[in-house]
This record gives C-alpha cells, structure tokens and sequence, in this order.
C-alpha cells in the first residue's frame, strides 16, 4: 500500500469542520498543528503591530487513493477554490512509514475496498 502525507492548512475556527469532513470522507488519525499565518499584504493595527492570521494545519498520512477521496471532500467543504478563503491542501508521496497502528491499516483497507 503506498501512502502520502495530506496536509491542509485552515483557519482555526473551522478547524472541528475540517476534521469532521475528512473523517467522513475516510480519514483516520490526524495530527493537529496550531500556527499563524501572513498573506502578502501585512494588516497594520494599533502601534505598527502586524494582525496574523490563526490557523489549524492538519496532517493526515493515508493511503494514496483514499487520499484523493479525502482531497477532493476538503476543498469542497472548505471551499478552498474561493479566494477569499485561506485554506488549502496537498498531499506529498512518502517512501517509508512506520508506527502506523494496526488498527487504523485494517480501516484502510476497509475504506480502499469500498472505493473498488
């Protein structure tokens, strides 16, 4: 089974809603990640203070089919092809991986079956 790490980077209050709709979509464990973001244009506040941006970055290591699944079911219930949303996701093929909980490789093989 060949697997690739899928990130999505999402504002950190829809961060529940990101989850719920990767899980639905087959999803498995994810590691959750809390950071800021700065778009090209800084937002100037009060004293010359820089306004960033909180966001939830979602890692999810799945297997490459399921992974588009997963892909396909996030940028539509985010709503990443909207500009004005600050969300988005991608996916990097990975060569190794080890830890997987036996649990979560038999949900997967469950998932890729009903994808077939």
């Amino acid at each position: 089974m060949k697997f690739v790490a899928l990130v999505a980077v999402v504002p950190e209050e829809r961060e529940e809603e990101a989850i719920a709709i990767a899980k639905e979509a087959g999803a498995g464990a994810v590691t959750i990640i809390h950071a800021r973001t700065l778009g090209l244009k800084e937002k100037k506040i009060f004293f010359g203070l820089t306004l960033e941006e909180n966001v939830t970055v979602l890692h999810f290591l799945l297997p490459r089919r399921l992974a588009r699944k997963v892909m396909k079911a996030l940028a539509k219930g985010m709503e990443m092809a909207n500009e004005e949303n600050c969300s988005l996701a991608y996916t990097m093929p990975l060569e190794h991986v080890v830890g997987l909980n036996v649990e979560e490789l038999h949900k997967f093989e469950h998932e890729l079956k009903n994808l077939l």
